[in-house]
């Protein structure tokens, strides 16, 4: 089977419930991702309790997700040499994740991912070890065997990273996937995005709507059609209104199955892993589609990113569904 790699932020998501007047308080916009330093962490946190430590990271929940499924899976990251970086490390490993993991004396990258009463989450990241992460320290092991690299985009924040991690990939062979993370990195990196873009460098590219709204300048189906001009696939995220996928002039609508939501936290990060398990496997576009939109809809049933074993036992039987229906 085809394997990918994941290069992103090693983050440990802080999760806690909070209200919308909370939210307007900390003088930061909804439902995006809120870039602040440690002092600024260390003033939201007072500002919270109950707090539920998991493991995370956009990329990584993706990579990790991929391998449950069934695909092999690599991820390259850097943590801090601390207890957050030897549980984060340790969590790529038991799900399966073979891990390139480098250290720094920086304390490991943390995200406080606050849950509204509407599920929405905001997050608050601290970026920390992770963002000290060297493109002398990515060789060329990683990229040997595999066929897809996953990018987060919250890189954009260290170009100099992003465009090194392309070049070997390209030069490895791989085929690149970014998923463009927040509408905030598209807006602070406008410059890298564009680079991006004239390069040619993107094979898929994956956004939810606000970050293609932001991107291409109108809506949903435009949006993907737009898309499709920059990258061979282009995926626009819908939430309960399902996704749209494009390739060339083939737009298809996919549905998400009707759950009652309770924290969206990582529904973009397993969406991507079910499509790139279904893409790493030749299926049909459509049924990528399928097994993301039901990869999702079991990750907000719960608090956090990590999906119960029995969500993966769902999923294993749409997985097994969907490929016998090829036979």
């Amino acid at each position: 089977m085809k394997r990918a790699v994941g290069i992103g932020a090693a983050l440990v998501d802080l999760m806690v419930s909070v209200s919308d007047e909370w939210i307007i308080r900390q003088k930061k916009p909804k439902g995006g991702m809120n870039p602040v330093n440690w002092g600024e962490m260390g003033r939201i946190l007072g500002n919270v309790e109950e707090i539920a430590t998991i493991p995370g990271g956009s990329a990584s929940n993706t990579i990790i997700g991929l391998s449950r499924l069934g695909a092999p899976a690599r991820f390259i990251c850097k943590v801090g040499n601390d207890d957050l970086g030897d549980i984060y490390s340790q969590n790529l490993y038991s799900n399966g994740v073979e891990g390139y993991v480098r250290k720094s004396a920086t304390p490991t990258g943390r995200v406080l991912s606050a849950v509204t009463p509407d599920a929405q989450r905001t997050m608050y990241t601290y970026l920390g070890a992770s963002a000290e992460l060297l493109p002398t320290e990515i060789s060329d092991a990683p990229f040997c065997g595999a066929d897809v690299v996953y990018l987060e985009g919250y890189l954009a924040y260290n170009p100099s990273m992003l465009l090194h991690c392309i070049q070997v990939a390209k030069s490895s062979g791989l085929e690149v996937v970014l998923d463009c993370g927040s509408f905030g990195v598209i807006k602070d990196c406008r410059f890298i995005i564009n680079k991006l873009v004239e390069d040619q460098s993107i094979d898929i590219l994956i956004a939810n709507e606000d970050e293609a709204r932001v991107l291409t300048s109108v809506e949903e189906d435009l949006a993907c059609s737009e898309m499709t001009k920059i990258a061979k696939i282009a995926v626009v995220k819908l939430g309960k209104k399902g996704s749209i996928i494009g390739e060339k002039d083939n737009i298809l609508r996919i549905n998400t199955p009707e759950v009652k939501a309770v924290d969206t936290t990582g529904a973009g990060d397993l969406w991507a892993a079910g499509f790139l398990y279904g893409y790493l496997n030749s299926w049909p576009l459509e049924k990528c589609g399928e097994l993301a939109s039901a990869a999702a809809s079991e990750v907000v049933q719960i608090m956090g990113s990590t999906i119960p074993e029995a969500g993966y036992e769902r999923l294993f039987k749409i997985r097994d569904k969907i490929k016998a229906s090829f036979k």
